[in-house]
């Protein structure tokens, strides 16, 4: 199977399957010092593993990384970090019918067009649970981000119908910290307690109709400089709209004002250049800190949308491998809204990018080199 390496400095392969002996990635160009633990890595993945909340699948893992390679005396070697995390809870009888037939809304039929064979319990590659390598290699791009100052602020925007109120703009006009205490200390990872009420009571409605949701995930990234990105082919918003797309559940991405600069005009949309404590700024952040594919200083600022859980327990209609009609119920332990679970993942996604899009950058200028060598 091809595509299942990203990056170009910093560069990952993510391997294993849903109900395998194990997830893992393996992590190649990370600079060497960086100091690094698992613990640095089990942070990122306690955001995302099962079990959390009554809002996610009870399938019980504890997802803890072990680091196999590129680690010594806690600092990063320069060599390849291979990262694993081993299954420990997988119930694959619970999938021995869907090997004949094809899930609405899931990989199955794509699947065996493309190679005649799948791996059927859970999706194999397709899960979820792939996530996993991604997020244990984001841990690391965002300790080596979060040494130059560039923080992420990650959270679900909407549920469903119930969205939060602030902008972007406004949430980080608060204390980032208290608001990131905030965003975790309830489980769908929203900013504003009476919109994850809402959001609750909504979901509760859908779980007791055997239903799922979807939503939106946003993403503020602070501290980011400017010059990151290529012009052309590898600009900077190119390259987190593939990042954010490659996550299973997206079916939309959108940076800045996004789809809404379509009802706008060019006085209304362009961001007017300032000074602001002596360097250029801009006054408005319409562009989602981007600008012809390079960052411009500003908060890269985009979103996700995330599609509703297609396994669910209501009937649904499709066709078996012979080709007949007939009708389904998904048995499993699945998530009844995916969003939660996903915004460490789409973080993770970003933090690559950008890690990538640093070290990319140091032989954009002469100078650059003649400061490191």
């Amino acid at each position: 199977m091809a595509g299942s390496t990203f990056g170009t400095q910093f560069k990952i392969t993510t391997w294993g399957e849903s109900h395998g002996k194990g997830i893992g990635v393996v992590i190649d160009g990370c600079p060497a010092g960086l100091s690094l633990c698992e613990d640095d890595i089990q942070k990122f993945l306690n955001r995302r593993k099962p079990g959390q909340s009554r809002f996610s699948t009870p399938r019980k893992e504890d997802d803890t990384v072990q680091i196999l390679s590129g680690i010594f005396e806690g600092k990063t070697t320069g060599t390849p970090i291979s990262l694993v995390v081993f299954n420990e809870n997988q119930r694959s009888r619970d999938y021995g019918d869907i090997a004949t037939y094809y899930r609405p809304g899931h990989a199955d039929y794509t699947f065996d067009m493309k190679y005649g064979f799948r791996d059927y319990r859970g999706g194999g590659r397709s899960s979820g649970r792939e996530t996993i390598g991604r997020v244990a290699a984001g841990a690391v791009a965002a300790k080596i981000l979060e040494e130059l100052g560039i923080s992420f602020l990650t959270y679900s925007r909407a549920i469903g119908p119930v969205s939060i109120e602030k902008t972007a703009e406004e949430l980080l006009s608060n204390d980032t910290t208290s608001l990131k205490q905030q965003i975790l200390s309830n489980p769908l990872y929203m900013p504003e307690t009476e919109a994850a009420d809402k959001a609750q009571d909504f979901l509760e409605e859908c779980m007791a109709q055997h239903n799922s949701a979807g939503g939106i995930i946003e993403c503020i990234i602070t501290g980011v400089p400017a010059g990151l990105g290529e012009p052309v082919f590898e600009k900077l918003d190119a390259n987190l709209a593939k990042a954010i797309f490659s996550i299973g559940a997206v079916k939309g991405f959108e940076i800045g004002d996004g789809f809404a600069v379509a009802a706008s005009t060019g006085l209304q949309n362009n961001d007017a250049f300032c000074t602001q404590d002596g360097t250029v700024a801009t006054a408005t952040n319409h562009a989602g800190g981007i600008l012809g594919g390079i960052s411009n200083g500003a908060p890269i600022i985009f979103r996700a949308a995330i599609k509703p859980t297609p396994s669910i327990a209501s009937t649904q209609q499709t066709v078996n491998k012979s080709g007949e009609e007939i009708e389904v119920s998904i048995r499993g332990r699945h998530d009844p809204i995916i969003v939660p679970r996903a915004v460490v993942v789409v973080e993770s996604m970003a933090a690559l990018v950008l890690a990538d899009a640093l070290l990319t950058n140091m032989g954009s200028k002469i100078e650059s080199l003649l400061k490191l060598y």
